[in-house]
């Protein structure tokens, strides 16, 4: 707040940089003028946070935020140890919303139910979750730390067996809050008063705008994305939770008031294991819980296969092949898969999501030529594009012309089936049928 005094005069001590000539930097001089160090001033303040705003509460607002959050939660923690101390009540062992709900409440209706995943759906669910931020922040990246979290992801899912994760649990929570701060870093970068720009921008550089990108490289000109940081910190929150987590299911308090987490055995007869089951038979469907878990547990299997054969026919690849043989072949045994052991039902699975999560970690690394080198790939290599569908799926990268030779596959699966949005649709067999022309309706057959 000083520096926004009216005596501080940025202008006074602002730094302008000389362009540099052919023989000094690798980017066009055309966009010079969209750097940070040649499009105007440089304040030197900036680098460290401070600069001149008006109003002053659009600059605060955000540090008031944090400050009202956090009183708010201490009122809350503070009004409810004077509570208790003035009722002689002690603090529940888990911190839950409805106290008098745990396990043995579950399946005694929706509501009962309802509250108890309210209570405890990180407990049962947590590692799920966690898996599904992680292909979150793989698909919204689609760069070399993306690439760094797929192999974790490998690295987790290899172990299998959840004691065995939980051992390495520790390790992938340092991991993100390492690679995070460097990020951080990363988007702050070197002062730009100086007047140096960045070594791969440098005459004889072999860098483009894309692949400074892809590598999350600082840059003045390519200026790195901090939004991606919003999603690591979000894995982060969910992997710190799951740790919690993880520490809390060895506590005997805690497994009485939710449950286990223990496998079941997987020398079990899934035709007999309803004789090892404790929970209620919902078959009959005595309640709406009973129904829902009817739709869940009968029509889910279907719904996974519907899903997998969406993902197989939306493009045409190597990788959409393996899906759609995959949803085949599990078609081929239908509702009897779920009759086999429960090992032999485990196999098959954790060969579907080895392979998806191979698909992911491929795509991933095939991304540096999708974002990077698609100019090159376009004129050298068009059948590496077709095999492997390859597509730039993140905005900001340069793509080239529509005008090429070489079609980069960008349809999504609505506009495959719906060719034109007005008027009619032209027939895959006429000649010339390209997708996305109309023609006049010519009516239904």
């Amino acid at each position: 707040m000083l520096y926004q005094l009216q005596t501080i005069k940025p202008e006074n001590f602002s730094v302008n940089c000389s362009l540099p000539n052919e023989n000094q930097t690798n980017i066009p001089l055309q966009q010079l003028n969209k750097s940070l160090l040649y499009s105007a001033p440089i304040d030197p303040a900036e680098w460290v946070g401070l600069r001149k705003s008006s109003p002053l509460l659009v600059y605060l607002r955000n540090n008031l935020l944090m400050l009202a959050i956090l009183a708010f939660e201490v009122t809350i923690y503070r009004h409810q140890e004077y509570y208790r101390g003035r009722n002689n009540l002690t603090a529940p062992v888990s911190k839950t919303i409805f106290h008098d709900i745990t396990r043995l409440h579950l399946d005694d209706g929706l509501v009962n139910c309802a509250k108890y995943f309210i209570n405890y759906f990180f407990y049962k669910f947590g590692l799920e979750t966690c898996f599904l931020m992680s292909v979150n922040v793989i698909g919204q990246r689609m760069d070399f730390y993306a690439m760094i979290h797929a192999c974790w992801l490998i690295a987790v899912l290899y172990r299998r067996r959840r004691k065995a994760i939980a051992e390495i649990w520790p390790k992938y929570c340092c991991f993100l809050a390492c690679i995070i701060t460097f990020q951080y870093f990363i988007c702050i970068g070197i002062p730009p008063a100086p007047c140096r720009d960045y070594p791969w921008r440098f005459k004889g550089a072999s860098f483009n705008d894309n692949i400074v990108k892809w590598l999350y490289f600082p840059d003045f000109i390519v200026r790195p994305n901090p939004v991606f940081l919003v999603y690591d910190f979000m894995l982060l929150l969910c992997a710190s939770l799951q740790r919690q987590i993880f520490e809390d299911e060895n506590k005997a308090a805690v497994r009485i008031m939710a449950g286990d987490n223990v496998e079941i055995c997987m020398n079990l007869d899934a035709a007999s294991f309803s004789q090892h089951n404790p929970v209620p038979d919902f078959i009959h469907c005595r309640s709406y819980l009973d129904m829902s878990k009817v739709m869940i547990f009968s029509y889910l299997f279907w719904f996974v296969l519907t899903i997998i054969f969406i993902t197989g026919t939306t493009r045409i690849s190597i990788f959409c092949m393996g899906y759609l043989v995959a949803c085949f072949y599990f078609l081929l045994f239908g509702g009897d898969l779920l009759l086999k052991p429960i090992k032999s039902i485990l196999r098959y699975w954790d060969w579907l999501i080895a392979y998806n999560v191979f698909v992911i970690t491929m795509k991933n690394i095939l991304s540096i030529g999708a974002c990077g080198y698609i100019e090159k790939l376009v004129q050298n290599s068009c059948w590496l594009i077709q095999a492997f569908s390859l597509a730039c799926t993140v905005k900001g990268y340069k793509m080239p012309d529509d005008g090429s030779s070489c079609k980069l596959p960008k349809k999504s699966f609505h506009e495959l089936l719906f060719p034109a949005r007005r008027g009619g649709y032209k027939s895959f067999t006429d000649p010339g049928f390209e997708v996305g022309q109309a023609k006049e309706p010519r009516g239904f057959s």
